[in-house]
């Protein structure tokens, strides 16, 4: 049967792909896979960002929020902000469970999408 197995993409909207593309690559250090004029592929553990500039107005909305899995939290925060990321707060425990505790920030990236950082403690 033709059960969903896993997300393969996702889709990022952009209103510059230079701009965006050196977000994702120099700033969130994920592997360029390719790029064309509209549109950039990045790798990120199996999953692919599809950052484009929309085809049309349906399209040229902001994004779901993509959290990004870190294993250190406070550090990946810290070198992000010294390479100039925008964040909207600090990391901060939004779940405990038995002992793990789930860390999070928020932050913006170029094209005012909204995306975040996460880590399990």
């Amino acid at each position: 049967m033709g059960n969903v197995q896993k997300v393969g993409q996702i889709g990022v909207p952009v209103t510059d792909l230079e701009r965006a593309i050196y977000f994702y690559k120099d700033l969130l250090d994920l592997p360029l896979l390719f790029n064309t004029d509209t549109m950039a592929f990045f790798e990120c553990n199996g999953l692919r960002l599809f950052l484009s500039l929309p085809e049309n107005e349906v399209f040229a909305h902001s994004s779901s929020v993509i959290y990004f899995q870190v294993e250190n939290i406070k550090e990946t925060y810290q070198k992000m902000i010294e390479k100039g990321v925008n964040f909207i707060d600090e990391p901060h425990i939004v779940a405990k469970v038995g002992q793990t505790e789930t860390w999070m920030t928020f932050f913006k990236d170029t094209e005012e999408n909204t995306h975040a950082l996460m880590s399990e403690v």
